[in-house]
């Protein structure tokens, strides 16, 4: 196993992590984002995971691609919520007036401290960053910190710890896109997807959550036994129609079985499989449209790539029985979310 590093871009620096059976996963300071996961098959490397090749042109695209994903995962409607009757209003964006993944300029705009480093367990890059009290109107000094690392039982583990010195929100996730093909200009229609999960979040016009948690089953949204994505692309359902796909969490089973959710590739040759200590996954499907960016001098297709952005569900701060996102004083965040790589 071994650790390099090179420029990416006028600030950035690229963290290549490679393990002894040839896999890489490259990431950044910037955002501290996932950028490449190579992957060695008999017809050669496959980089598995949707990316750019600088930080600038992350600004310039997409920042959301591969970034860590905070203070809050998902939308808070309006930007408002309350805290032990505290009323807080956050920065929100101009489309539909919510606040999305923490705001404007969050954590995936922010240069992150890093540490790359090697033990037994493989290897590994922490990256911190302090959230000061009042970024984008979020209460308290918030000390986040997320690992990165590769193992030789070829999987990415994802550690997030966070500390706080006032009551805050918080629910990061990674917003991975996977096309498990290694080619952007091919889309995820014949992917295969398994979701442990009998239950998803239904969402209204601005893909906010509406509070209703309804069943999959007899829905394109039923993967709990491994289906092609274009159920969920092809359905005429009016969940899938509002979005052209999927933009939506998917809550867990009780007795959700691991892995809780398994993406396979077209021909088989790669599965990932996911395992995480949070309740639910956010699944979008990448329906950029006319407005999909130019990826490594390739257009990226529509339905080009799929998240398994896990955490708490969005909505948490509105609705009863969504999950606590508040983070306390006396408190220690942790979250792990696994994704294991199987290849011919």
């Amino acid at each position: 196993m071994k650790i390099s590093q090179r420029s990416f871009g006028e600030k950035a620096t690229l963290f290549i992590l490679e393990n002894d059976n040839g896999y890489k996963l490259e990431v950044t300071d910037f955002g501290a984002r996932v950028v490449n996961f190579m992957v060695p098959t008999q017809s050669g490397d496959k980089n598995i995971v949707l990316g750019f090749d600088s930080a600038e042109e992350y600004l310039e695209k997409d920042t959301y691609i591969g970034a860590t994903i905070g203070r809050v995962a998902g939308r808070i409607t309006k930007g408002q919520f309350e805290i032990d009757a505290t009323a807080y209003q956050v920065v929100t964006q101009p489309e539909h007036g919510n606040t999305l993944h923490g705001g404007p300029n969050s954590f995936e705009e922010v240069y992150w401290a890093a540490k790359p480093f090697e033990d037994e367990r493989g290897v590994h890059v922490t990256f911190t960053y302090t959230s000061p009290d009042g970024e984008n109107g979020f209460p308290g000094n918030l000390d986040a910190q997320v690992t990165y690392t590769l193992t030789n039982k070829n999987e990415w583990q994802l550690n997030y710890e966070a500390k706080t010195d006032k009551a805050t929100l918080y629910n990061p996730t990674n917003h991975v896109y996977f096309n498990l093909t290694g080619d952007v200009t091919k889309p995820t229609d014949t992917h295969k997807l398994q979701v442990a999960a009998d239950k998803f979040v239904v969402v209204g016009d601005d893909t906010t959550a509406t509070g209703e948690i309804r069943s999959v089953e007899n829905t394109p949204f039923d993967f709990q036994t491994a289906q092609l994505m274009t159920q969920a692309y092809e359905a005429d359902y009016e969940q899938n129609v509002l979005v052209d796909g999927l933009d939506h969490p998917f809550v867990f089973s009780k007795e959700a079985s691991k892995p809780q959710a398994t993406i396979v590739a077209p021909d088989e040759s790669i599965r990932v499989e996911m395992t995480t200590t949070e309740p639910s996954v956010v699944i979008f499907t990448a329906q950029f449209g006319e407005d999909a960016p130019v990826m490594r001098g390739q257009q990226l297709a529509q339905h080009g790539g799929i998240t398994l952005e896990t955490q708490v569900l969005p909505g948490a701060v509105e609705f009863e029985g969504f999950g606590n996102i508040i983070l306390r004083p006396s408190e220690v965040f942790k979250s792990e979310t696994v994704y294991k790589v199987i290849a011919d």
